[in-house]
């Protein structure tokens, strides 16, 4: 897990909804104040995912990556733990950009009450749902590390 007290600021910061399937994607802007969902990756293995998202670099310039670690309520890892701890190791190592292991609970459900009240219906949308939890995920992470250094946004 991540220690905010350890974050230098500057630089965008690209957040993973890990799956084996699809891949959701957002990025935050420069200043690591604004959370953008960036779209849904439709994956066929970690390979391919590895490659796309390592070619995004250049479009996306992220400085730090993080990736949502499956933790059930009761704080222990899910099921998907040991394939999003495996991927995040390959990705650091083919990137040499830091990646962070964020605990994504509640982030799936966050997003799918936020989709729900847009009045739109889930089905058919796994995808948008997958990159609205990246971008839940991302929120709460730019959220921690504002509480963390103490900024206060509505100044």
């Amino acid at each position: 897990m991540y220690d905010p007290d350890e974050i230098s600021p500057g630089g965008r910061i690209l957040a993973i909804d890990y799956g084996k399937r699809r891949i959701g994607l957002a990025i935050s802007d420069p200043t690591g104040t604004i959370a953008t969902g960036i779209g849904t990756l439709e994956v066929t293995s970690d390979e391919d995912a590895l490659n796309r998202i390592t070619a995004g670099h250049a479009e996306w310039g992220y400085r730090v990556i993080i990736i949502g670690l499956p933790v059930m309520e009761s704080g222990k890892e899910g099921p998907m733990a040991e394939a999003v701890r495996a991927f995040s190791k390959h990705l650091q190592e083919r990137t040499r950009i830091e990646v962070r292991l964020v605990d994504e609970r509640y982030t799936s459900k966050m997003a799918q009450q936020i989709f729900h009240e847009s009045g739109k219906k889930l089905k058919g949308r796994k995808g948008e749902i997958d990159r609205l939890s990246a971008e839940v995920l991302l929120r709460g992470y730019l959220d921690s590390l504002d509480a963390a250094s103490g900024r206060d946004l509505d100044e």
